[in-house]
């Protein structure tokens, strides 16, 4: 199964989401996404026990 990051990524820009979450399984076919993403500074990622990764949007300073 296929997941579409670059919709979760632009969800997550557009604040139709406040985060999503990315599994072991499918972290390496969403790094390969997140690497060629245009906003991918304004995104952060938290380690989760388990190995998954929990992304948002950066906090404002």
């Amino acid at each position: 199964m296929s997941e579409d990051f670059k919709q979760q990524l632009d969800d997550l820009i557009s604040n139709k989401t406040k985060e999503f979450t990315v599994t072991p399984e499918t972290f390496q076919e969403f790094q390969a996404v997140f690497h060629d993403y245009e906003y991918r500074t304004q995104i952060v990622g938290k380690a989760e026990r388990g190995g998954t990764i929990k992304y948002r949007l950066k906090e404002s300073e």
